[in-house]
């Protein structure tokens, strides 16, 4: 794979080590030598045991929780990269934190998504790869190249084989933002969609009203870029039982899951989750209603073609 003139350095922060040897392992790279601690006060403290200069060095690291050391940690790598006279860094992120506010909703709110974007831009960082932004607006919030992946793809071809066997299976948008992720999963699928429209009183409180689309007697599959607190999927869940649905599955790319998410799907009309590992699973969070799908494949052919100049289409081709 190695053919270009300069060398590949891989580099991995503490946030996702799994996914990040998982696609080290996928290019038959070894994970380059970095030590990332704190000083007694809490700070970051990163140092890179190879040499980088001339090199082309891919530092993955979602800004997962705790978000902000996940952040600071990046941050910190791309500038040891910089000063240490990297060729070009690119900032692999499979999950960019800070995203969902991503314009000015209110009077005085900030736009942190753009702020971060700044902040990686700022640090040294030559390039971004991540997956499923919450907001495809958010690459323009960057003033460097930013390769966007989609999950879809993993997502639909395992949900194939329910589709392909069960006529009366449907896709279902859990609420408005979701519908063209949705549509173009259902076109995927050859299958009919629905939408739950729902209203949010306050921030994290959903209230389901109705479900657009007949779904009674249906396998329905909700699908979502991200499930944080999981009110949206499991209320949208309990619509959709409450309507008729026989079988109720779910699936996102990104899998925060704070605070009673996992409470909430274990006693949800949810029968399976399917998720991304964009983002770890701990283990008090893994239960049976819970299946996790790799995405080193996708990062590691998105690597290596950023790294030989190829295409990023051609990822999806296949």
């Amino acid at each position: 794979m190695i053919t270009h003139n300069t060398e590949i350095k891989l580099f991995a922060g503490s946030s996702n080590r799994t996914l990040a040897e998982a696609i080290a392992k996928e290019l038959n790279l070894p994970l380059s030598d970095v030590e990332v601690g704190h000083f007694s006060d809490g700070e970051t403290s990163v140092h890179l045991n190879e040499t980088v200069r001339g090199r082309d060095v891919f530092i993955i690291q979602s800004t997962c929780s705790p978000v902000n050391e996940n952040l600071m940690e990046l941050l910190i790598m791309i500038d040891a990269a910089r000063r240490a006279s990297a060729g070009r860094i690119t900032a692999v992120i499979p999950y960019f934190g800070y995203a969902r506010q991503d314009r000015k909703a209110r009077p005085r709110d900030p736009i942190s998504a753009k702020l971060v974007a700044d902040i990686i831009t700022s640090a040294g960082a030559d390039r971004v790869l991540t997956m499923d932004l919450h907001a495809l607006q958010i690459q323009g919030f960057f003033d460097i190249p930013v390769d966007h992946l989609i999950g879809g793809p993993i997502l639909y071809k395992y949900f194939r084989k329910y589709a392909d066997k069960n006529e009366d299976f449907m896709v279902v948008s859990p609420d408005v933002g979701s519908v063209a992720r949705a549509r173009n999963v259902a076109a995927k699928l050859n299958c009919p969609m629905a939408i739950v429209d729902k209203r949010r009183p306050k921030a994290n409180q959903i209230e389901v009203m109705n479900v657009i689309g007949d779904v009674n007697g249906k396998t329905c599959l909700m699908l979502d870029d991200m499930i944080d607190t999981a009110g949206t999927i499991c209320q949208g869940a309990e619509a959709l039982y409450n309507n008729g649905a026989k079988e109720i599955f779910a699936c996102c790319t990104h899998a925060v899951l704070s605070g009673p998410a996992i409470e909430r799907i274990q006693n949800s009309h949810i029968s399976k989750l399917v998720v991304l590992d964009t983002i770890p699973l701990p283990e008090e969070k893994k239960i049976d209603k819970i299946e996790v799908l790799s995405v080193a494949k996708i990062f590691a052919v998105a690597i290596e073609n950023i790294y030989l100049d190829k295409k990023m289409s051609e990822i999806y081709d296949n």
